[in-house]
């Protein structure tokens, strides 16, 4: 079987990486995650860094607004911070464009992500719900929805492969499926083999991270379990941290 095993596979030379699974609006855990991973790089000082947000930064939590303002500015202040899309950033900006009632936003969290601007989402009739997205639209400044539209869906070091949701298997990695990246599940979650590189991903909440041969998935469901997780890959070093706030919970 070729393809590479998560035991093998080792970071780019010289350079740390840390992934961060989806922040869904939890600011405060996002911040502390990054005072943490600062005082590691402060402490150890490696030769370089990167920090990978694995997407969906909105919705279910309380503060969708703040994170993309906070990581607006992270990336503005150093490049090496580097945000991917998720199925829900896509599903807020296609909200904006067009207020579909059954619709990712409206149906999973897009009522908290409303409210981090100030607007009350309103969905119980077709009146209300073209009002309250007509007063959301004017709320998002434009510089959100930029900067949204212009995440990237993958981004690879080393051995490693970083997306949203997964790959599908047997397609190159650089020829992958968009849409595959931010919402595929059981065709990659259940596949047996190896991949060209090690994929990490979020997406599918799971109560403890995941480390497969294939795959480490660090969706460890922040809006209801109030733990945020992140890989650490230093060489051939790999390390999961976590923070958390125990009576922080969100819905489902």
């Amino acid at each position: 079987m070729t393809g590479m095993h998560y035991l093998d596979a080792r970071g780019p030379d010289g350079i740390r990486i840390y992934a961060i699974g989806d922040v869904h609006g939890h600011l405060e855990l996002l911040t502390e995650m990054h005072a943490r991973i600062a005082a590691e790089i402060m402490r150890d000082r490696p030769e370089d860094w990167r920090i990978v947000h694995l997407g969906d930064l909105v919705d279910r939590g309380p503060d969708s607004r703040g994170v993309i303002e906070y990581l607006m500015a992270a990336t503005a202040r150093d490049s090496r911070n580097i945000v991917l899309t998720g199925n829900h950033d896509v599903g807020f900006l296609d909200f904006l464009a067009a207020p579909d009632p059954d619709g990712l936003f409206v149906r999973h969290g897009g009522s908290e992500t409303a409210w981090s601007y100030g607007v009350v989402l309103r969905t119980n009739d077709a009146g209300g719900l073209r009002a309250s997205h007509s007063e959301l639209a004017r709320a998002v400044p434009d510089s959100h929805r930029q900067f949204l539209r212009a995440l990237p869906y993958s981004v690879s070091f080393g051995d490693f492969f970083f997306c949203h949701a997964g790959i599908r298997p047997g397609v190159a990695l650089d020829e992958q499926d968009p849409q595959d990246l931010i919402w595929i599940r059981k065709e990659f979650l259940n596949y047996p083999g190896l991949h060209p590189k090690v994929v990490v991903h979020g997406h599918t909440p799971q109560a403890e991270p995941e480390v497969l041969a294939n795959r480490v998935n660090v969706d460890t469901g922040v809006f209801y379990s109030g733990a945020l997780t992140a890989l650490a890959i230093d060489g051939t070093e790999k390390r999961l941290i976590s923070v958390q706030i125990p009576w922080l919970s969100g819905q489902r």
